[in-house]
């Protein structure tokens, strides 16, 4: 708890029995009142090293995808009433140490949500290991983002994340892809209903056991990316309606 706010980390996880142990071990316990995995039917011993570790545990009987996961995520840190909900992945990618700093900005009303951006410098973020194709998207995608969306991030597309709780009682993320661009489409939402974003960086590792999409599901990505920003844009001028501006009544 930090100054009153009740802080949960939720962790979507697919097949993260490599990565978890060290995951957690650098969640800051000191102020992270709880620790959600949700598992979508992973083959590994995921499920069996986050009993070990004495983790808040729901489970998939099937696999869901990895935006239906981030939906029992929300749902269930919000059934626990929290305040503050990081979204972190299991992979060991992130650096979850600098979760005080990042859940700062939205203790003092700075931002709703706040984003790990793995973007410094290209030579640091290649130095880390993110291929180079995956580098070249991102920043493409991530200009296009800014320029439709009117933001200045570093990072669209990171499984870092930090949202107050009115942005999960607002956002109809029930509505969204079960499919990686849920990603999108939540920060889309974000946007649309008026929530503050920022971003702060944060260090990337890229290591053979930690997640990741290849090069196939990751043009289908940037696709339905751009898809969403279309329809963002016809929203926005009332020239088409979507399920995912459905403000939750």
């Amino acid at each position: 708890m930090l100054n009153g706010k009740s802080i949960c980390v939720v962790m979507p996880a697919y097949n993260a029995a490599a990565t978890l142990q060290q995951t957690y071990a650098d969640i800051p316990k000191d102020i992270v009142d709880k620790v959600v995995l949700v598992d979508d039917a992973s083959t590994d011993n995921t499920r069996k090293i986050a009993r070990t570790l004495g983790l808040d545990f729901l489970e998939h009987g099937s696999n869901k995808g990895y935006g239906a996961n981030q939906k029992t995520c929300y749902t269930h840190a919000l059934k626990l009433d929290m305040d503050i909900i990081i979204m972190l992945h299991p992979d060991y990618q992130y650096d979850s140490r600098l979760v005080p700093y990042m859940v700062g900005f939205i203790e003092k009303g700075i931002c709703d949500i706040i984003l790990g951006s793995r973007i410094r410098t290209r030579a640091e973020t290649l130095a880390c290991g993110m291929p180079l194709y995956k580098y070249i998207s991102n920043r493409f995608l991530t200009i296009i983002e800014n320029m439709v969306l009117g933001q200045n991030i570093g990072d669209f597309h990171t499984g870092f994340r930090v949202y107050c709780r009115e942005v999960l009682e607002t956002i109809p993320y029930h509505n969204n892809s079960n499919d990686f661009v849920f990603d999108t489409e939540f920060l889309v939402q974000a946007v649309y209903f008026g929530f503050k974003l920022g971003d702060v960086p944060v260090p990337v590792r890229y290591m053979e056991e930690a997640s990741s999409i290849d090069f196939k599901r990751s043009a289908k990505y940037g696709i339905e990316t751009l898809a969403v920003l279309a329809r963002f844009v016809l929203q926005k001028l009332s020239l088409r309606s979507f399920s995912i501006f459905e403000k939750i009544l």
